[in-house]
């Protein structure tokens, strides 16, 4: 410190004696700003360790009063939003609803005050990873619009979370677990699902006990949403915005009958001919077929050949064209980061 005091000393004799501070500075070797913080400590400036009260400040009294206040029995269940209103209502003023928080916080009171539970932390559901095909899939019930307002059709519908591919749907004017039950009991007469993992949300139908009984018949392991998060059954919400920002999309429909004929028609298009992005830009019947990994493979060789044939127009890599061996649904923090590395 005292060769600071000297240092900021002779600056300030050069001052006096008529020379720039920048001038002082760089002479002596040291830049301005230093200068400039030294003085400050100098001076005696304590901003971060201030040890002067606001004057606005509450007594400690009255911080006393506002904890007895919150623990009267009248408000022992209430939050300061609800105290500080009924006490005006009195005629007292104690301090404003931050305030009240301020000070409950301090003494570590600020908890649960409803006479109603307080809401659980809710795990997120557990990560799934789809090798193949007939491993994961995610389902989910949609409303499709009638001609009559306020009347809806809705529309069941099963994908396959590897490849992208519908595996089944149907169209009915209720939700109800018997129907999503039948469904599947269908597809069972025809696809081995033992072992399945089959994702949805929290709706009655999907947790319905006709439906539970049928997977358990079928031994398909039901996995279950968040109640509330979209985000946990992502495959199947991205497929209905795939379904109704379809430029054919009606919009309504006067009958099921009339919703099932159209819904044929995407079905095919969807499975068939659509190039889905999530995949490389194969369809997922190709996909499901296990035909995409020979089509991904021609295109890379036709891009390194076509870089060989004129390496100068292209100035950085080519596109990848990588086959996507793992899919996963919910995945963890550390496969999430490693998918989007790749």
């Amino acid at each position: 410190m005292d060769s600071r005091c000297s240092i900021c000393k002779l600056i300030e004799e050069a001052l006096i004696s008529g020379a720039s501070k920048d001038k002082a500075c760089e002479i002596l070797g040291y830049d301005i700003r230093t200068i400039q913080r030294w003085d400050k400590k100098l001076d005696g400036d304590g901003r971060k360790n201030r040890t002067a009260i606001p004057k606005n400040s509450l007594s400690a009294k009255e911080r006393e009063e506002i904890i007895s206040c919150c623990c009267e029995d009248r408000f022992i269940d209430m939050t300061p939003n609800e105290i500080v209103p009924l006490l005006a209502e009195e005629g007292v003023y104690k301090g404003s609803e931050s305030t009240f928080y301020r000070v409950l916080k301090e003494n570590n009171m600020l908890h649960h005050r409803y006479e109603t539970k307080p809401k659980t932390a809710r795990k997120a559901p557990r990560e799934l990873e789809a090798t193949g095909p007939i491993q994961v899939w995610s389902w989910d019930i949609t409303y499709i619009s009638s001609h009559i307002k306020g009347k809806y059709f809705y529309l069941y519908m099963i994908e396959d979370v590897w490849s992208r591919k519908i595996v089944g749907w149907k169209i009915h004017e209720e939700e109800c677990s018997e129907h999503a039950a039948r469904m599947m009991a269908e597809i069972g007469e025809t696809i081995d699902l033992k072992g399945l993992y089959l994702h949805s949300d929290n709706g009655s139908p999907m947790k319905g006990a006709t439906m539970l009984s049928t997977l358990q018949r079928l031994q398909v392991m039901p996995s279950f949403s968040r109640p509330s998060v979209s985000n946990d059954n992502p495959y199947s919400e991205s497929l209905f915005k795939t379904l109704k920002y379809n430029v054919k999309y009606p919009g309504r429909f006067e009958t099921t009958e009339a919703a099932e004929i159209w819904m044929q028609n995407f079905v095919d298009w969807y499975n068939n001919k659509h190039l889905h992005s999530g995949i490389g830009y194969v369809t997922p019947a190709q996909r499901h077929d296990g035909k995409d990994k020979a089509i991904l493979l021609k295109r890379a060789e036709t891009y390194k050949t076509a870089k060989s044939r004129h390496p100068e127009r292209w100035s950085g890599e080519s596109k990848r064209w990588v086959w996507i061996g793992s899919v996963f649904l919910n995945p963890s923090k550390t496969n999430s980061e490693s998918l989007i590395a790749a």
